[in-house]
């Protein structure tokens, strides 16, 4: 395991000085690609998150999660086996986008809300691409169209729920104490008007933090596509697997630009023009799916001082997007639906 753990350090530490020398080389690249990705943050990612950030850490200060746990726990066990203060991180995970879901699972945890298995079971289900990016972002933005935005959204929700009520049935499987080492949910006081000031200050400080590290990822990763395609590098394998699965090369490069930051590629992909705009959209519903490496190298930094592990996250997220494309293709098939007849 030592000799493992030495070469994973030394090709990590190779890895971060050849991209210097990339940021070096392809400097005009590299400026172009961050001003690029500072744009994409600024005008679509901060609009659709920063508001829900401020509005669920207000939340947090409240006696919402005590009355979500109560109630909705009888819904949350028979169907993911998880506890009712589940309900919270789902419903605003939903509604805030990645990762927000993943920030209010650490925090839950981190006070023994749920055990260790459930919280990594949680993460997959309650991390995701929020409504107004989803519509406002790739629908109205990106596709001009809103009803392409409503199509991705409600196939997205429903393939997060596919997997929740997968991982909840396999965790029924597991002989595994989901009682154990979880604490009490206790209400929370009620805060004054004079104490209101400091509670949204305190708020937005914490907003403002999540919504840099989002920024600072997309912007990182922006400069990532662009050094790989002035490398040829992405351009090389999306030749290489468009001419083995015989499709277009500029689809391949969108969906790999995708995988590895999916604001980007989902900006790609929608300027692509083929017969068949179907393809575009079902595309799209497995780079939301996934989010994207961008995305799960943020979960892990918010999960990592946890100690929860990001294993189960990532294969349930790529499942996810396989059943959100099926999800999305049986939808395309409804006539109201179909693109390609109107």
């Amino acid at each position: 395991m030592k000799p493992f753990i030495f070469i994973r350090k030394k090709i990590i530490s190779f890895l971060i000085l050849l991209f210097i020398v990339f940021l070096v080389l392809f400097s005009n690249s590299a400026f172009i690609a961050t001003k690029k990705g500072i744009n994409l943050w600024a005008n679509n990612v901060v609009p659709s998150i920063f508001p829900f950030l401020i509005a669920v850490d207000l939340l947090k200060q409240t006696n919402v999660i005590y009355f979500l746990s109560t109630y909705l726990d009888r819904f949350m066990r028979p169907l993911f086996n998880l506890p009712g203060i589940a309900s919270f991180p789902f419903v605003m995970g939903f509604l805030s986008g990645y990762p927000v879901g993943a920030k209010i699972v650490s925090d839950l945890y981190s006070n023994a809300a749920f055990t260790k298995e459930e919280a990594e079971r949680m993460l997959p289900l309650t991390n995701n691409s929020g409504p107004l990016f989803i519509v406002g972002t790739v629908g109205i933005s990106f596709y001009s169209n809103t009803l392409i935005g409503i199509i991705l959204l409600i196939t997205h929700i429903l393939s997060s729920i596919t997997i929740g009520v997968i991982n909840g049935l396999f965790s029924r499987l597991k002989i595994i104490n989901t009682y154990s080492n979880r604490s009490p949910i206790k209400l929370n006081k009620d805060n004054s008007i004079s104490e209101l000031g400091e509670i949204l200050s305190n708020s937005i400080m914490n907003s403002i933090k999540t919504i840099l590290l989002i920024g600072g990822f997309v912007t990182l990763f922006s400069v990532v596509i662009a050094i790989l395609e002035k490398t040829k590098i992405i351009i090389f394998f999306s030749r290489l697997i468009s001419s083995t699965i015989h499709c277009n090369s500029n689809i391949v490069n969108a969906l790999l630009s995708g995988i590895i930051e999916f604001t980007n590629g989902l900006s790609k992909l929608s300027t692509i023009h083929l017969k068949s705009i179907s393809i575009n959209i079902i595309l799209s519903s497995i780079i939301i799916g996934f989010g994207g490496v961008s995305v799960t190298l943020q979960v892990s930094s918010i999960i990592c001082k946890h100690h929860l592990s990001i294993k189960k996250y990532i294969l349930s997220k790529i499942f996810q997007a396989l059943v959100a494309s099926f999800y999305t293709f049986l939808l395309l098939k409804i006539p109201f639906f179909n693109f390609d007849l109107q």
